[in-house]
């Protein structure tokens, strides 16, 4: 049974659009016409064919989630997994959740792997969700796996929201103090000017100082926005290059607390994802490969392999990953006693609760300090400009008394 994308008319004249489940094309409009649908459109999803359209968006994280515990439970109850996406696709409640399903079933019906069959589909499912999958397919544990990544996805969303929430005060205060500031030195300022022009008397070095500002903001900002965008550009197209990304992300790591939040992010990822995959019962040569795919900075990511090469010479995890010198030694020390004792899978799980408490308590303080700190920074903006202002005015009227 194939999928095929269709666009119908209902019987109001209202555009309907999505994808079933038929033996051909001519069944799909049988069955649309069941529906009291005028089919438009029936098309086969075929495999890639779509793919870049699809891109312009994907599966949200929370439905990422929910569907990554259904395949875990569909396929640990014995169904093949032509038949898993097909119940997902017929479960599935958004139209594009069903496009990518339906995807990703016309790739596996072409004979992929279906961690290659999500690579085709990369905004959905991202590379450490393809990394995961491949080694649950590589070692026969792929429901184990999905449902540990499932867990996993929980926790990750669980703090996004945590930390959204904790952002979403101090943005709309820097963008409310932004706008503020900005209708200051655009708008008033320029009418102030003018009086002060008509009295002909010296200003103040300060209201000086905001009349360029003003000025020169109004005279250049689309430039100024054309520079920034053209920076934006050229700063992407040149951290595509290895060595440029490299030597940046060496910077990012050795500053001071941003370098820390980074390397606790990535740490707690590549445990979770080696917690995940041994537990799975994938080999840890082949756990390594998989795990350095997940981790985003490029001078951890060398260091993963560089373990990955020691482990594979003869040395253990905890030697390998201590030499590189780059992660965590909470982390080097639970990896030596989980190979001592045999609970590596345990203490890399409780090596990836640590670090994201750690990463909540670095998150907690810095917007603890954030938001005083915006707010005594814009009030001292604001207060410039009205000092800026108001010192003008103040010398009129003691001149005129």
């Amino acid at each position: 049974m194939a999928a095929f994308r269709y666009e119908a008319l209902d019987a109001t004249g209202r555009a309907v659009t999505g994808v079933l489940q038929a033996d051909s094309a001519r069944q799909a409009r049988a069955m649309l016409r069941s529906q009291g649908l005028l089919p438009a459109a029936v098309d086969q999803v075929k495999a890639r064919e779509h793919a870049p359209r699809l891109w312009r968006r994907g599966i949200s994280s929370a439905e990422l989630s929910l569907l990554t515990r259904q395949m875990a439970a569909l396929l640990a109850s014995g169904l093949t997994m032509e038949r898993t996406l097909t119940a997902l696709i017929e479960e599935a409640a958004e139209p594009m959740t069903r496009e990518v399903l339906a995807g990703v079933k016309a790739e596996i019906t072409s004979g992929h792997t279906l961690a290659r069959a999500l690579g085709a589909y990369e905004r959905s499912f991202p590379e450490f969700y393809q990394a995961l999958v491949r080694g649950g397919e590589e070692s026969g544990a792929l429901p184990t796996v999905l449902q540990h990544l499932a867990e996993y996805l929980d926790a990750r969303q669980a703090l996004l929201q945590k930390t959204g929430l904790a952002l979403l005060y101090p943005i709309l205060v820097t963008v409310v103090a932004i706008m503020i500031v900005t209708g200051l030195l655009i708008y008033v300022v320029p009418q102030v000017v003018q009086v002060f022009q008509q009295s002909r008397q010296s200003l103040p070095v300060l209201t000086l100082l905001i009349i360029w500002l003003s000025d020169f903001l109004r005279a250049t900002w689309p430039y100024l926005v054309a520079a920034v965008v053209a920076t934006w550009a050229i700063a992407r197209m040149a951290l595509r290059r290895e060595a440029l990304r490299y030597r940046w992300h060496a910077v990012l790591l050795r500053m001071p607390w941003l370098g820390a939040l980074i390397r606790g992010v990535n740490t707690s990822r590549f445990a979770s994802t080696l917690a995940i995959l041994v537990g799975g019962g994938v080999p840890l040569l082949t756990a390594l490969g998989s795990g350095s795919r997940v981790v985003t900075n490029v001078v951890m990511r060398k260091a993963v392999e560089s373990a990955c090469e020691r482990v594979r010479e003869g040395d253990s995890l905890a030697r390998a990953l201590g030499a590189t010198r780059v992660f965590p030694p909470l982390l080097i020390h639970l990896v030596a006693s989980g190979e001592l004792s045999g609970k590596l899978e345990q203490m890399l799980e409780r090596a990836a609760q640590l670090e994201t408490q750690a990463l909540e308590r670095r998150l907690a303080v810095f917007l603890t300090l954030l938001e005083p700190l915006m707010i005594l920074v814009m009030g001292g903006v604001v207060l410039l400009i009205v000092l800026a202002i108001l010192m003008p005015i103040i010398e009129i009227n003691q001149l005129v008394r």
